[in-house]
């Protein structure tokens, strides 16, 4: 297998890109967490290569300044994004990853460089209804205790260490995402597929209509599981992910 070059490996992906896909599939990752929530999915789905994106502030780059804004976020993907942009490729986003995801395809598009073929947008409200979001409502203590409820979830018991440093990304992602706002939807170029996760508590259907201003074509999905069952790839979430090409 031939690997990306070295002007394609950098500190956003936790593997050099490879150039034996036709295709590429950009994995954005959701508030406190980096590109080890995409540590089960495959390495391609239907001859696209899974691209995990690895924000600054966590996990191997815990050490890097934090990004600070969803916006600047964005403006800092574009470069390390730009060698990636050589075929077609698709964008998946998760919960609040979906919202600098949407911010990068925008810049994409006033650079003049190739957007994608699909965003993919799962759980998460449209731009414009980013304060819906029901963790934003929540108290330190209160996020302390949904971290470590979804520890236990994926099986492993917190440790307070483990928290503690969970807790010094998370609550620097969440007040970048409380202070995220778009008064106004801006459409992007490319179809736009909204993913319901059937059994999400917190994310209702009419929660995720406001999707429908962001794009000519904008497809919505149900798909089985709850919130974070993304992570364990299920095979309907990856046929719906093959959809694009």
């Amino acid at each position: 297998m031939t690997t990306g070059t070295p002007a394609t490996a950098s500190p956003w992906f936790v593997r050099p890109p490879s150039d034996a896909y036709p295709a590429r599939l950009l994995c954005f990752p959701f508030s406190g967490s980096g590109a080890s929530a995409f540590s089960a999915w495959p390495a391609g789905i239907d001859g696209a290569e899974v691209c995990p994106v690895q924000f600054p502030g966590r996990e191997n780059r815990l050490g890097h300044p934090h990004y600070g804004t969803y916006e600047d976020l964005a403006d800092s993907l574009v470069e390390p994004l730009e060698p990636l942009l050589d075929r077609p490729y698709a964008i998946f986003a998760h919960c609040a990853g979906a919202l600098p995801a949407y911010e990068t395809v925008l810049r994409l598009a006033e650079r003049g460089l190739r957007g994608p073929d699909r965003l993919f947008v799962s759980g998460q409200p449209a731009p414009h209804d980013a304060a819906r979001d029901r963790m934003l409502t929540l108290t330190e203590p209160e996020l302390r205790a949904e971290l470590e409820s979804f520890v236990r979830g994926r099986g492993i018991e917190p440790r307070p260490d483990m928290i503690d440093m969970g807790m010094y990304v998370l609550l620097r992602d969440h007040a970048a995402a409380g202070a995220y706002r778009r008064r106004e939807p801006v459409r992007v170029d490319c179809p736009i597929t909204v993913l319901h996760w059937r059994d999400d508590a917190d994310v209702t259907p009419e929660d995720l209509e406001g999707w429908r201003r962001y794009a000519d074509t904008v497809e919505f999905r149900v798909v089985d599981g709850g919130h974070y069952d993304f992570m364990d790839a299920p095979d309907e979430l990856l046929r719906a992910l093959a959809s694009w090409r």
